[in-house]
C-alpha cells in the first residue's frame, strides 16, 4: 500500500491548538529531504469532501449523522486521493483523521465507541498513519486562541470548554493505546520549539 519508503502522517489537536502552522513546515522539511509530498485535510481533501466537511461544520444534525458524514467524506478521501499517493511513493501529510472523529464525536459528543470501531473497521481496515503528532493544550488555552483568531466561529468551535476538556481527554486516552504511532506535543510553546521538536522526531524516519 506504501511504496518506496512513503508514509502516512497526521497531526490532530482539539480546536486553537496551534497545528495547522506546523504541517506547512513538516511539509517543507520533507520536500527538502526529496520527498514527494501531498498535504490534506479531514473533512474534506477531495470536492464530495469538501462539500461534507460545509455540511459538517455549519448544519445541525444527528450525532450518528455526524458520524457517518465524517467517515463518508474519509472513505472518499483515501479512496481518490490518500491511498493512490501512498502507492505512487508520496508522502500524505493531514490535518486530522479517524483519531479526530474518535475524540469529537466519542469523547465529546458520546457517541457509542463500538459504533466508531465498527465504522473504523469499515472504512480503513488495518490502516492507520504511521505517525501521529497530537497537539495537547489545555481546553481553556485553546478556546482564547480560537476567539482571538476568528468572528465566525463552525459549531464545533462554538462549544463550551467542558466539551473540549473531553475530546482532549479523549486524544490522551487514544495517544496512551498507540504509543508508538503518536508523538504528543506540548502546545503551549514557542512555535520555534514545537517546529524543532516535530523535525527532530521526523529526522527518525530517514535513518
Amino acid at each position: 500500500m506504501r511504496a518506496g519508503g512513503a508514509k502516512f502522517i497526521t497531526f490532530e489537536g482539539i480546536d486553537g491548538a496551534g497545528k495547522s502552522s506546523q504541517i506547512e513546515g513538516l511539509v517543507r522539511y520533507l520536500a527538502g529531504r526529496g520527498c514527494e509530498v501531498v498535504q490534506t485535510r479531514e473533512p474534506g481533501g477531495t470536492p464530495l469532501g469538501e462539500r461534507l466537511r460545509e455540511l459538517v461544520l455549519h448544519e445541525a444534525m444527528d450525532l450518528e449523522t455526524e458520524a457517518l458524514l465524517m467517515f463518508a467524506a474519509r472513505r472518499e478521501h483515501l479512496a481518490q486521493r490518500i491511498l493512490p499517493a501512498l502507492a505512487a511513493g508520496k508522502w500524505v501529510v493531514c490535518d486530522r483523521f479517524s483519531d479526530a472523529t474518535y475524540a469529537y464525536q466519542v469523547g465529546g459528543r458520546g457517541l457509542a465507541e463500538e459504533k466508531f470501531r465498527t465504522l473504523e473497521a469499515w472504512v480503513h481496515p488495518g490502516f492507520q498513519p504511521d505517525r501521529t503528532f497530537l497537539f495537547d493544550l489545555p481546553a481553556k488555552v485553546a478556546a482564547s486562541r480560537v476567539a482571538r483568531a476568528t468572528d465566525r466561529p463552525d459549531r464545533f468551535e462554538r462549544e463550551q470548554a467542558e466539551f473540549f476538556e473531553r475530546v482532549r481527554a479523549a486524544y490522551l486516552g487514544r495517544a496512551d493505546a498507540d504509543p508508538g504511532r503518536f508523538c504528543v506535543i506540548a502546545a503551549d510553546r514557542s512555535r520555534e520549539t514545537i517546529a524543532s521538536a516535530i523535525e527532530a522526531d521526523a529526522a527518525t524516519w530517514f535513518r
